[in-house]
């Protein structure tokens, strides 16, 4: 679910996990301003298998797929398990991310504090 304050990053894509089903992405968003530490949510469009945030493959193919949007960094973990849903994962991504966010309309509210 998308709010009006959600950045979209990307629209549908498919992307196959370790079992190599190929599985519909409805989008990959982030909140439009944060402290810092950036929560990645992918929705997809069925139901994922419990425990599909763990699959590396699917993890890799969803970082991929931001690289080929313009992010530049290492790979991403995933966020808290009670944060994961039958339809989406999500991932928290490294600091090297900020910049990526930031060239989509990312806030960072910690940057407030810096002075």
């Amino acid at each position: 679910m998308t709010t009006d304050s959600d950045i979209q990053l990307s629209g549908p894509f498919q992307a196959k996990d370790g079992n190599g089903r190929t599985l519909d992405v409805k989008s990959i968003r982030i909140f439009d301003e944060g402290y810092g530490i950036i929560d990645v949510y992918v929705d997809f469009g069925a139901k994922l298998d419990p425990g599909a945030w763990k699959d590396t493959v699917l993890v890799r193919a969803l970082v991929d797929r931001l690289r080929a949007l313009g992010y530049k960094g290492p790979d991403f973990g995933h966020s808290d398990p009670g944060l994961q849903d039958s339809r989406l994962i999500v991932l928290e991504a490294p600091e090297e991310f900020a910049p990526f966010a930031k060239s989509r309309g990312w806030k960072n509210l910690a940057e407030e504090f810096d002075e």
